[in-house]
Order: structure tokens, then sequence, then C-alpha cells
């Protein structure tokens, strides 16, 4: 699946916040995410992100 900056997706675990939403910041060989619950950004290795993202709730709607 290809994911986009804007993307809000939900993770398999939730966050110690409790929060599972996320929105993705960058994009690459490391993907940065914001959790929407708490405020916290995490950057993860793209092969790590891609295995804890279980769906892409919504887009920002650009091409």
């Amino acid at each position: 699946m290809e994911y986009k900056i804007g993307d809000v997706v939900t993770t398999k675990k939730t966050h110690p916040c409790g929060g599972n939403r996320w929105e993705i910041v960058r994009v690459g060989a490391d993907f940065k995410l914001k959790c929407l619950t708490c405020g916290r950004v995490v950057m993860l290795d793209s092969e790590s992100a891609k295995k804890a993202i279980k769906s892409v709730v919504k887009d920002d709607g650009n091409d």
C-alpha cells in the first residue's frame, strides 16, 4: 500500500496514551507519525511502520 503525507492511519497496538490514530508527517526510508490523541511524534523505519499500520482512516485528498 502507498502511504502519503497527511494520511490518518490506525495501528494494531494502542499508544500508551490510549490512542491508535496517527497522522503521517513524513514518508521515505523512515516514517514520522504524530499521535492524534496526545500529539507525540515518533519515527519508525518503513518496514516497522508498514507492519504496525492496520488501515488508512482518511487521506488529505491531494493526489
